[in-house]
């Protein structure tokens, strides 16, 4: 049924967001996650958001000291297209605890690491770990990462601001995940089910639209039996 209803909710998306939603959701991965905890200020959150978005990840974890809101301007919209999963900081561990059971090697950054980004292996899924400029990582998540790289640079500074971090270790995994391991889109319910949801999302009233939708499919299915 659901590809009955995702038929009927593609034919009214215009011909541009039909491209993009077909070819998006091939390109999707949960193969390469994202973590970040205490970061205090939105925008930050937000570059975080829309960098994941802009390389094909589903997921991203935020572990915040309180509540946020997305910086529009900055995330342009990501947050409509990735499942964002909010802990509160005090849930650290658990969220932690939650991506490992999930089968993901916990990886921190340190620029005294002596592992570099570039030999990070791909051929199982990794979830980076990420935390403040000023804070770092907590000492929950240090000790439950299962490696930490470092991102080679060549100045006198030691790190490279957050959302710079996470655009950089993104652009490379995501290569070297695609060269190293060939299972990494999702499957295909998964993209069928991101794609319904994406297309509420994109449709006025989408939660209506496809209520109403779903209804109309059920129906028709009963009279045919």
């Amino acid at each position: 049924m659901k590809e009955e209803i995702y038929a009927r909710l593609f034919e009214m998306l215009s011909d541009s967001k039909q491209h993009l939603v077909e070819k998006n959701a091939a390109r999707r991965t949960r193969h390469l996650t994202v973590a970040v905890e205490h970061l205090y200020q939105s925008h930050n959150t937000s570059a975080v958001i829309r960098s994941c978005d802009c390389f094909g990840l589903q997921d991203v974890y935020i572990i915040a000291r309180q509540q946020y809101k997305v910086n529009r301007d900055i995330a342009m919209g990501a947050g409509k297209w990735i499942t964002e999963h909010r802990f509160q900081q005090a849930e650290s561990e658990a969220c932690l605890r939650e991506i490992k059971s999930k089968g993901y090697t916990l990886v921190a950054t340190s620029p005294h690491a002596e592992m570099s980004l570039f030999d990070l292996p791909m051929d199982k899924p990794v979830c980076l770990l990420f935390g403040s400029e000023k804070r770092g990582l907590s000492d929950t998540a240090t000790a439950l990462a299962d490696e930490v790289i470092h991102i080679p640079m060549f100045g006198f500074t030691e790190s490279f601001n957050i959302s710079v971090s996470v655009a950089l270790c993104l652009q490379i995994l995501r290569q070297k995940m695609e060269q190293e391991f060939p299972h990494w889109p999702l499957s295909e319910e998964e993209q069928l089910d991101l794609k319904l949801q994406w297309c509420r999302n994109i449709l006025r009233n989408g939660d209506a639209v496809y209520e109403e939708v779903k209804r109309l499919v059920e129906l028709e299915n009963k009279v045919k039996c």
